[in-house]
C-alpha cells in the first residue's frame, strides 16, 4: 500500500462521493460476491489449537481470546497484542477511555490473515503501538458475518475492493475512519501512527469523516420500493438472462474474468429455465461450466471436493481452501444437473465429494466442520501440490499416462512450483487414443487416486476449522436430498437425516437456533440465514420422507424467523442485533443464497401446502422488490429468479396420496420437473393440500394448477401425459 492510500481525502471529496450513493442492487451484489474471496492474494495457516502442538507449551503472552472457542480467535490468543473479542465490555472500554478501536476480521483458513499475524501481530513493536493507543478487537467472520458485512461494505465503498484480513480503525462508537486489508508491518505501523495522532490532534475532523462514511454504509442498505409488480415475470427473466449471457465465457464456462467462482445459485436457476423453455443455449452454458469446473484444478481430482475458487480464467489453479458451503451447494447442483444431462462425470463428482466430506469434514456425531485450510507446512496448497518425482515414485510405469491426462508437463507448473492435476481431455477419447477401453481407463484412474491419496496422507494435513455452522450444514442437507432424489441412493438420505438430527440436538436450544456449535463453545449470535436455510432443509426432508414432523419443524422455524427478523421494509433483517452502525438487509445472492429469497421461497411453498393466502401474498410482495435486480443483474439474483420462474411459467402441485405414496414419489423424482411442488401422504392428513384425497387401498396422483386439477391417475405413464398437457417437457 502506498502512502496515498492511507492519507485523508478532503472533506469535500467524501461529501461529493457520498452524495452519489444510492441503492444499487448490482453493486451490492458485486460486493457480496467479492467478499467471497480473500484479499485477491491468498488465505490462513493452520490453527495452533487444532494441530495439537500447543497443549504443553508455555506462552510469553496471553490475551482475552484464550477463553474463546473459535479456532481463528485462538490462533491469536498468544499474540503480544492485547486482543479482545467483540463484546459490550470491549466497546464500553473504548467509550470510557475515549480510545480508537482496531478491528481485525478474518477466519482460520485465511492465508493472508496468518501472514499479517506473523509480520505484525506477533511483533513486539507493533503490539506496543496498538496496546498503548487502541482497544484491539479480533473477530471471526464466520461467527459474526454481520460485523464482517458492515465493515466490508465500508471498505468497498472507499477502496473498491474487499477481502480478508479486514483491518479497520473505528471511533469508540463503532463508526469506521479507516479500512484496509493486508498490510506489511511498516504500512500497518504508519496507519496506526497517523490515525492515533489525528484523533488526538484533530478529533472533530476524524468524527466528520466517520459520520460521512457511516451515512454511506447506511444508505447502501436502503431498499428499493416495489416496482412494476410481477405481471411481466417471463419478460424480466428472459431480459435478465439475455444481459447476463453477454458475460458468459463460451470457451471455458462460467463468467468472463481473471478469477472465477462457480456461482451455484445462478446456475441452478439457469438449469430450471433451460428445462422450462427448452433453451439449448442456457443448457449448454450450464453443462459447459460444470464440465470445465469438474475437469479443472478447482476440483480435487485425487481426494474429491472443491476448492474455493479459481485464480485464473481456466479453472486451472485453485485457491486451495475448501469450504463446506461451496461443496454443499455443488453437490446439489451437480446432482440436479445430472437429471437433465446424465453426464457420468457429474455423478462421479457427487459421489467423490460426498466421500471427501464424510472422510475429512464430518464430526463423529453427524455435523460437518466449516473449512479446511489452504496452507499446510507453512505453504499454501502444500498438501495438494505434486512434484514430478513424487508422482513417478508413486505411479511407477503408469506415470507417463497420468502425466499426459492430468497435464503434468513443462509449462504447466504453478508459479510457486509443482503441479495441480487437471485435465482438458474427455476420458473416453483419451482412452481410445491410448488403446484402452473406457472401463480400463476408469479402473486405472481409480488405482491412481487410491495410491496418491495414500501417499498424500503422509504429509502434514491442513488444519480444519471445527465450528459446525447451522446455515452451512443446512445447505449440505439440501445437497444430500438432491443427490437422493437424483440417484435414488439411500445413503444420501440417511446422511441428510443424521446431519439434521445433529443440528436439532446441538444447534437448537429453547426454540432458538445457534449460528454455530463447538464443543464447550459459547452461544453465538444467530442470523436469518440459519433459520431460513434450516427451515428449507426441514421442508426438503418432509418432501422426500413424507414425515409430518419435518414439516412441523419447517413451519416453526419459518414463523420464528418471521417474528424475530421482521422489518418495516417488507424484507427480513440479517440479524436481530442493534449494536451495529447500520441495519443489514441482504437481497442479492453472495457466496450463499440470499436468505431473504429463501424466506420468500418457503412462504411460497408452505403457502401452497396450507393454502395460506397471507404467505403467498408476502412472498409476492418480497419478490416484487427484486424485479429491477432480476432484470439488470440476474447473475446476482439467481435465488430470486428461481422464485420468479414460478410466476413466469405454470406452477404445478403434484400430490400423491395413498399407502404407496413414498415409492411413487421416489419414481417421480427421477424426472427433472421444474416449477413443481411434489408432496405426498401415505395416510389421511388434515393438511389442506391433502383434504378429501385419501382413499383406503388406493394411491392417487393429482396434478393441479391454480386449484384446478386433472382427474387423479394411478400410473406414472398417465401422470407423465398430464404433465405434458400442462406444457411440461416429455421425458
Amino acid at each position: 500500500m502506498m502512502w496515498k492510500q492511507i492519507r485523508f481525502l478532503p472533506i469535500t471529496s467524501y461529501i461529493d462521493f457520498f452524495r452519489t450513493l444510492h441503492f444499487n442492487p448490482g453493486f451490492l451484489a458485486f460486493l457480496l460476491l467479492a467478499m467471497g474471496s480473500c484479499k485477491n492474494v491468498g488465505e490462513s495457516k493452520p490453527s495452533s489449537q487444532l494441530d495439537g502442538e500447543t497443549a504443553n507449551r508455555v506462552f510469553e503472552f496471553t490475551n482475552d481470546l484464550v477463553d474463546e472457542s473459535s479456532p481463528y480467535l485462538l490462533q491469536h490468543a498468544h499474540n503480544p497484542v492485547d486482543w479482545r473479542p467483540w463484546s459490550p465490555d470491549a466497546l464500553d472500554t473504548a467509550q470510557n477511555t475515549n480510545q480508537l478501536i482496531v478491528l481485525s476480521i478474518g477466519y482460520s483458513s485465511c492465508h493472508w490473515c496468518h501472514v499479517m499475524e506473523e509480520e505484525s501481530f506477533e511483533d513486539i513493536e507493533v503490539a506496543a503501538l496498538m496496546n498503548e493507543n487502541f482497544v484491539n478487537i479480533k473477530v471471526d467472520r464466520e461467527e459474526r458475518p454481520d460485523l464482517d458485512q458492515v465493515y466490508q461494505t465500508a471498505l468497498k465503498l472507499v477502496s473498491g475492493n474487499g477481502g480478508w484480513p479486514l483491518n479497520a480503525i473505528l471511533l469508540p462508537d463503532g463508526k469506521p475512519v479507516y479500512l484496509g486489508t493486508y498490510h506489511t508491518k511498516e504500512e500497518w505501523m504508519a496507519v496506526l501512527s497517523k490515525f492515533s495522532s489525528e484523533y488526538k490532534n484533530n478529533p472533530d475532523k476524524i468524527k466528520e469523516y466517520a459520520a460521512l462514511l457511516t451515512k454511506g454504509v447506511q444508505g447502501f442498505y436502503e431498499l428499493p420500493a416495489s416496482t412494476n409488480g410481477l405481471t411481466d415475470s417471463r419478460l424480466m427473466v428472459e431480459s435478465g438472462i439475455a444481459k447476463w449471457s453477454n458475460s458468459w465465457d463460451n470457451t471455458w464456462g462460467g463468467d468472463m474474468g481473471n478469477q472465477k467462482f462457480v456461482g451455484p445459485a445462478k446456475l441452478n436457476m439457469l438449469l430450471d429455465y433451460s428445462v422450462l423453455e427448452n433453451d439449448e443455449s442456457a443448457k449448454h452454458h450450464v453443462e459447459l461450466t460444470l464440465e470445465k469446473v469438474a475437469m479443472g484444478g478447482i476440483y480435487d481430482h485425487i481426494g474429491g471436493g472443491f476448492f474455493r475458487y479459481s485464480t485464473d480464467p481456466y479453472w486451472k489453479t485453485p485457491h486451495f481452501e475448501k469450504m463446506l458451503y461451496d461443496n454443499a451447494q455443488l453437490i446439489q447442483l451437480y446432482a440436479k444437473a445430472y437429471q437433465v444431462m446424465p453426464n457420468p462425470r457429474f455423478k462421479d463428482v457427487v459421489y467423490k465429494t460426498f466421500g471427501f466430506l464424510k472422510d475429512e469434514m464430518r464430526n463423529p456425531n453427524g455435523g460437518y466442520y466449516s473449512a479446511m485450510d489452504a496452507d499446510s507446512n507453512g505453504k499454501e496448497g502444500g498438501y495438494y501440490i505434486w512434484e514430478k518425482d513424487d508422482l513417478r515414485s508413486v505411479l511407477q510405469e503408469d506415470y507417463p499416462l497420468f502425466a499426459e491426462y492430468f497435464n503434468i508437463k513443462d509449462g504447466e507448473e504453478l508459479q510457486e512450483g509443482g503441479f495441480v492435476p487437471y485435465t482438458t481431455r474427455q476420458g473416453s477419447a483419451f482412452a481410445d487414443e491410448n488403446d484402452l477401453s473406457v472401463e480400463e481407463f476408469n479402473n486405472k484412474k481409480e488405482t491412481w487416486e487410491k495410491a496418491l491419496v495414500s501417499h498424500r496422507e503422509k504429509r502434514k494435513r491442513p488444519a480444519i476449522d471445527d465450528k459446525i455452522i447451522t446455515s452451512w450444514n443446512a445447505l449440505l442437507i439440501d445437497g444430500y436430498i438432491q443427490a437422493y432424489r437424483t440417484f435414488d441412493d439411500q445413503v444420501f438420505l440417511t446422511e441428510a437425516q443424521k446431519v439434521f438430527d445433529f443440528l436439532m440436538s446441538h444447534n437448537y436450544y429453547g426454540e432458538s437456533l445457534l449460528h454455530s456449535f463447538k464443543e464447550e463453545g459459547s452461544r453465538q449470535e444467530v442470523f436469518l440465514e440459519d433459520y431460513a436455510f434450516m427451515a428449507k432443509s426441514a421442508l426438503g426432508l418432509y418432501e422426500v420422507t413424507l414425515k409430518p414432523n419435518y414439516l412441523d419443524v419447517a413451519k416453526r422455524l419459518l414463523n420464528t424467523a418471521m417474528a424475530r427478523f421482521a422489518d418495516e421494509s417488507g424484507m427480513y433483517a440479517y440479524s436481530k442485533s442493534d449494536e451495529l452502525i447500520t441495519k443489514i438487509i441482504n437481497i442479492p445472492d453472495g457466496v450463499l443464497p440470499s436468505a431473504n429469497a429463501i424466506m420468500a421461497q418457503l412462504l411460497f411453498k408452505i403457502g401452497h401446502i396450507e393454502y395460506n393466502k397471507k404467505f403467498l401474498q408476502k412472498s409476492d410482495d418480497m419478490l416484487s422488490m427484486t424485479t429491477n435486480g432480476i432484470n439488470e443483474n440476474i447473475g446476482f439474483y439467481g435465488t430470486w429468479a428461481s422464485l420468479m420462474l414460478h410466476k413466469a411459467y405454470p406452477y404445478l402441485e403434484i400430490v400423491v396420496v395413498g399407502e404407496n405414496a413414498a415409492s411413487v414419489i421416489s419414481e417421480i423424482d427421477n424426472y427433472p420437473f421444474s416449477n413443481t411442488l411434489l408432496v405426498g401422504s401415505s395416510t389421511e392428513s388434515d393438511l389442506s393440500i391433502f383434504d378429501g384425497r385419501y382413499v383406503e387401498g388406493e394411491t392417487f396422483i393429482y396434478v393441479c394448477e391454480n386449484k384446478t386439477c386433472k382427474l387423479p391417475v394411478t400410473t406414472i405413464p398417465d401422470f407423465l401425459k398430464q404433465m405434458t398437457s400442462f406444457g411440461h417437457p416429455a421425458f
